[in-house]
């Protein structure tokens, strides 16, 4: 019955897609990962922010640029050739909003779970997501709408896993790295 429990992945994987989208209250999947990645790394580049939300560095531009006409974006004085970014007031009570709002949403999902149940979801999906990790680039990409204060170091098993590549070992670096 292995392709019944991958169609329930795929099924699942378009439930969480929906709930983001309807979480993202009109802004494009793109910009809300690129307000929620500068909320966690402020002073990143526009070519630093699509390689962690896997766009093309003209589309990041072009999603700051619309961000910035909403006024959720600024960019800071030039350091040299780049232009390092930053969100506005409005930019992070959006991008809190956003994560609340998306993880809420999600959280819905799995409400009717048993304690029990959620930790043991919770373990199944700590060895999916560890065995799909493939490097600190696939973390960063992957880990892009993640709640990197509830989600760091032991507790973010992509993390982690990304830990143990970059020293190569197959064993478990307990100082982790958040994406």
């Amino acid at each position: 019955m292995h392709m019944l429990l991958a169609s329930k992945l795929g099924a699942l994987g378009v439930l969480l897609s929906d709930v983001g989208e309807r979480a993202a209250e009109g802004l494009s999947l793109s910009a809300v990962a690129l307000l929620l990645a500068l909320h966690d790394r402020p002073g990143a580049t526009a070519t630093e922010l699509a390689g962690i939300v896997g766009i093309t560095q003209p589309t990041a531009v072009r999603v700051v640029e619309g961000l910035k006409r909403r006024g959720l974006t600024a960019r800071r004085r030039r350091a040299g050739r780049t232009a390092p970014l930053c969100l506005t007031a409005a930019g992070k009570r959006r991008s809190r909003l956003l994560l609340s709002a998306r993880l809420c949403a999600i959280g819905s999902l799995i409400a009717g779970l048993s304690i029990e149940e959620r930790a043991s979801l919770e373990q199944t999906l700590d060895k999916v997501l560890r065995a799909a990790t493939t490097s600190r680039a696939f973390a960063r990409t992957t880990c892009r709408l993640c709640d990197h204060g509830a989600c760091d170091g032991p507790r973010c098993p992509i993390g982690m896993r990304a830990s143990e590549l970059e020293r190569g070992t197959g064993v478990a670096y307990r100082g982790g790295e958040a994406c």
